[in-house]
């Protein structure tokens, strides 16, 4: 047995020795799927395989340049290898959208585009498409080009093009203005020969099915495929990995369908789950070992996910100890949850373990606020992985419209929001209003400006008489943006959910007398930065990471809290009255074990009894899947009682929380 293989474990091997027809790679978290892979590719090389005929394509940069640099090293180590691959002879790995570019600049002539196409990126298409709204002759302000170009992402991701869309949108309003918009959208890309970020894929995908001689010139040239993170695939990546692999059927792809998390991005679970039927011969390989985890945290991942039943069975095990069992405390408030898990997490610190070793995860990006108050006010150094809470548009745009109403001078929040909701007010307007030109404004616009500072009147009016919760709660219904942002894509949602969180922020500062309620609330709010410092040495401080926990997909630490564990937020209800479908309750089951297979030593589960939501006390549940953890794998913190002062300290009972 060659020497390399020594460093797998006996499906690895299976795996990495399967070199010839199609090979699906069932990999659980941990399990060691980059080790496999790379492993597999740098045995075709030893076998003889021309590294030239082999591809590996996975999803993200990071994850390119890392298989690279591991394929990269096992050629290097060897004598025999490290002439050949120094000179020049390597495989193809890298993105979808780098493979893309790849072939599209290859038969430029064919598609009609110069070798050097323009490519644009979302804000690229965004203006696209706002500019083809005004073609239209429709108004920007009302059609949201962000949410234009989002199903216009959406469809391109199935293989659907602009005329397709057309034909099939029957009567309903608002897909034939997208679909009008989109052809107008597609004329511009023409006119300016360039491509968005989704056709790089759809050309491509577009390009190997009608010309036979392209597909055949790529299928010979790599003979040999391999796909990583296959559960995450939409249509048209499926259509690409099929096209290139269909004449030799030498394609290897990883995954795991129970870390399909990207539904809402176009990820298309079928792929995986299909693989077999498409490729009846296929060899299937089980990576089940994995090296991240405890038992404990284990048992309970595979207790979670096993009642899913859109899945391939599988089920994770290491030879690690059993390891600390899994905490869970219940609080009496989500400011009593954040200061828990501040507090464990300094503890943590002062015992040795580094900041970057812990990581926090939430559902919903408005749950951060609160934690990372909590961080805060012990000194804990952490970072954000996102956008922090008061750098977030929408909750820019609703602290403006208070501070443009309080100061008529400030001209920066003025201009921010003097067009939600849509007003028309142009940017030669606002100069001319900001430098006393108001009689230069005609009478039509100087209407919709005096709509805007009277509106302005009306919150300044509300600021002073009213606490600061309501004072909020003034501006989102007056402006009517929090409302439509709760009525549109999961992103928005979000974006509302965040606007709901500012009030509940907003009403610790109820208390003071009306004027001063706002006022110090505003000046708190500017004050909050939480960024991150760099030590006495000017070196990047190790921090404790806060993120959501599809930010989290591929990362591990050795202690990870999972906050929010009540029903309807995690799993989330997703402002759905009706409650989930089974598609989307399975979906934030897989969600949740993605959090728990992100810990290598310890978990801790956090939830409360009650939450403050848009300014109002809620009570929850316990989220179902605390129910599904044996009782032998936790151990339950004490119950926090309800604190008399409300300020977040809490006294401890002796009690067990049963479930």
């Amino acid at each position: 047995m060659e020497k390399f293989l020594d460093d797998l474990n006996e499906k690895q091997r299976e795996a990495v020795l399967q070199t010839e027809g199609p090979v699906l790679i069932v990999a659980g978290a941990g399990a060691g799927k980059t080790k496999t892979i790379t492993h597999r590719i740098f045995h075709l090389i030893k076998s003889g395989v021309n590294p030239r005929s082999i591809i590996a394509i996975t999803f993200t940069n990071k994850a390119a340049r890392e298989m690279r640099e591991r394929v990269e090293k096992l050629c290097l180590a060897d004598e025999a290898l490290a002439k050949l691959y120094t000179a020049g002879d390597k495989p193809f790995i890298s993105t979808f959208h780098a493979l893309g570019v790849q072939i599209i600049k290859q038969n430029c002539r064919e598609l009609g585009l110069p070798r050097f196409f323009a490519i644009y990126d979302k804000a690229d298409g965004k203006k696209l498409v706002k500019e083809a709204l005004v073609i239209k002759n429709h108004d920007p302000k009302q059609y949201d080009p962000a949410k234009i170009m989002h199903v216009i992402s959406g469809e391109k991701g199935k293989g659907v093009t602009a005329p397709q869309y057309a034909e099939n949108i029957g009567k309903e309003y608002f897909p034939r203005i997208v679909s009008g918009v989109w052809l107008e959208y597609e004329k511009m890309l023409a006119r300016e020969k360039a491509l968005d970020l989704d056709d790089l894929l759809l050309v491509t995908a577009q390009l190997l099915t009608k010309n036979a001689d392209i597909r055949q010139y790529y299928q010979n040239l790599w003979r040999y495929i391999h796909i990583d993170e296959y559960q995450d695939t939409n249509t048209v990546q499926y259509q690409i990995a099929r096209l290139l692999s269909d004449s030799h059927l030498n394609i290897c792809v990883v995954g795991d369908a129970d870390q399909n998390i990207y539904s809402w991005r176009g990820a298309d679970i079928g792929n995986i789950l299909r693989f077999e039927k498409d490729f009846p011969n296929a060899k299937v390989v089980l990576l089940e070992e994995n090296y991240r985890s405890t038992k404990t945290i284990l048992d309970a991942a595979n207790e979670i996910i096993k009642k899913n039943k859109v899945r391939i069975e599988k089920n994770l095990f290491t030879k690690k100890a059993s390891g600390d069992k899994i905490g869970v405390f219940e609080s009496w408030s989500e400011i009593q949850e954040a200061s828990f898990v501040a507090s464990k997490a300094l503890t943590l610190i002062e015992k040795g373990v580094s900041p970057d070793e812990i990581a926090v995860l939430y559902r919903a990006n408005f749950q951060s606020r609160t934690l990372e108050e909590a961080f805060m006010s012990l000194g804990i150094p952490y970072s954000m992985v996102g956008v922090k809470f008061f750098e977030r548009k929408e909750i820019k745009d609703a602290l403006s419209f208070v501070r443009a109403a309080l100061n008529r001078d400030s001209w920066t929040d003025i201009g921010r929001v003097i067009n939600i909701p849509p007003r028309g007010i142009g940017q030669a307007t606002i100069e001319k209003l900001r430098f006393g030109l108001d009689d230069k404004i005609s009478p039509a616009i100087g209407k919709k400006v005096g709509g805007f500072f009277g509106l302005l009147d009306k919150i300044a009016h509300k600021a002073k008489t009213s606490s600061a919760s309501e004072t909020i709660k003034y501006v989102l219904k007056e402006t009517g943006f929090g409302e439509k942002l709760a009525r549109g894509t999961d992103e928005d949602v979000e974006r509302a959910e965040n606007l709901m969180e500012l009030v509940t922020l907003a009403s610790r500062y109820d208390e003071l007398p009306p004027n001063e309620s706002i006022e110090t609330f505003l000046g708190d709010a500017a004050l909050a930065t939480g960024e991150e410092t760099p030590d006495e040495n000017g070196k990047k401080q190790a921090t404790v990471k806060l993120m959501t926990v599809h930010s989290a997909k591929g990362l591990e630490f050795d202690y990870v809290f999972i906050t929010g564990l009540e029903q309807d937020l995690f799993p989330h209800k997703k402002g759905r009255e009706a409650g989930l479908s089974q598609h989307e309750a399975e979906e934030e089951r897989r969600l949740f074990y993605v959090a728990l297979t992100r810990a290598r030593k310890k978990i801790f589960l956090t939830y409360s009894q009650s939450r403050t939501i848009f300014g109002e006390q809620e009570f929850h549940s316990p989220s179902e899947f605390l129910y599904d953890i044996p009782a032998e794998h936790t151990e339950r913190e004490f119950l926090a009682t309800k604190d008399v002062q409300g300020d977040g300290d809490f006294e401890n009972e002796e009690k067990t929380i049963e479930f």
